[in-house]
């Protein structure tokens, strides 16, 4: 079989890795986390507030899961559950930060997949996260990618698209992300050349389509329904596995023969060495804020798919995710990195 041709985007903006400040990570593997100690045992846990650090911006979608999830958690533990921002490297000066606290389960990060995933493969290995650093305790939500064009390119399908190549310029929400990675390895797979803008997430993106400043862009559609809803954009392809609910008869790039399903998936960690009856408590409640009538009208608002599972099955399933995305940028020749 014949290796396609390399294909490395030309990018205008350069990723911002994850820096030295990930390598106190081995300071937690040296003993920096302090399981089973203190008073947070099954009975007197939690002694206290309960914060949930997110590494993005306020405002965003995953901020606004974490402060969905917290209310519910608030609720059953009977603290207080803050919830405190750490923007930075696509998350993971957030899970540098979260994973180097004491393991007495007062300190949470809520997690997006493709730090764990797709980052790694655009940045060195030192600045990659690992899920071997933290205790992961529930899976929450999927959020679809969808493949948008902009009103005035004329594109309608995504053979529209394929037939202007060579001509194409198309946003995504940043280097090492799932947007990135999905236009990538679709536009290897269908033999689209293109210019790749990355912005700094799905926000700065969308308006970019909007205006034509780029012609498609993969945005998350939690961000992009109404402007889709409005005619401001056209949905072209969705990169989930199954079409989704809230976009019926828009067809994804798996149906039109193309091996890209990439979605976006959250999830609560803990500082590894989390004792178990604590790990037992915090699961309990995250269950019962998501089962909370407030938590579902919420994913229903923000176009949110429930993905439900445990800690176990969420390493399982983004180890598997993350080779996978491996195996697709080998195979095509794909640099996500700025080149």
């Amino acid at each position: 079989m014949t290796t396609p041709a390399r294909r490395t985007p030309r990018t205008r903006r350069a990723f911002l890795g994850a820096g030295a400040a990930f390598a106190a990570l081995t300071l937690a593997a040296c003993g920096g986390n302090v399981g089973g100690g203190g008073d947070a045992d099954g009975a007197d846990f939690p002694t206290g507030p309960v914060t949930i650090t997110v590494g993005q911006d306020a405002g965003g979608s995953t901020d606004l899961i974490a402060r969905a999830v917290a209310e519910g958690m608030a609720e059953d533990l009977g603290v207080s559950v803050p919830v405190v921002n750490r923007a930075g490297a696509n998350g993971a000066l957030a899970t540098e930060e979260v994973a180097a606290k004491p393991a007495d389960g007062h300190e949470l990060i809520l997690l997006n997949a493709s730090l764990i995933t797709i980052t790694p493969l655009a940045v060195s290995e030192d600045e990659a996260v690992s899920l071997d650093n933290v205790e992961v305790l529930k899976g929450l939500s999927q959020d679809d990618y969808v493949l948008l064009a902009s009103a005035e390119s004329g594109f309608e399908t995504f053979d529209d698209l394929k037939d202007a190549s060579g001509d194409v310029t198309y946003g995504t929400t940043g280097v090492g992300t799932g947007s990135q990675l999905a236009q990538a390895v679709l536009f290897a797979q269908a033999d689209v050349e293109g210019t790749a803008v990355p912005f700094d997430s799905g926000s700065p993106a969308l308006t970019a389509v909007v205006g034509d400043q780029v012609q498609v862009a993969t945005v998350q559609l939690g961000e992009a329904k109404s402007q889709i809803d409005a005619g401001n954009v056209v949905p072209l392809l969705a990169f989930s596995a199954e079409r989704n609910q809230f976009l019926p008869d828009v067809p994804t790039a798996v149906e039109e023969g193309y091996d890209v399903p990439v979605s976006q998936y959250r999830a609560v960690a803990a500082p590894k060495g989390l004792p178990e009856d604590v790990k037992t408590r915090l699961v309990e409640s995250i269950d019962a804020a998501i089962a909370s009538d407030t938590y579902q009208s919420f994913n229903e608002n923000n176009l949110l798919t429930p993905h439900e599972i445990s800690g176990e099955e969420v390493t399982a399933e983004w180890t598997e995710l993350a080779e996978k995305y491996k195996a697709l940028t080998d195979e095509y020749d794909i640099s996500l990195a700025e080149g």
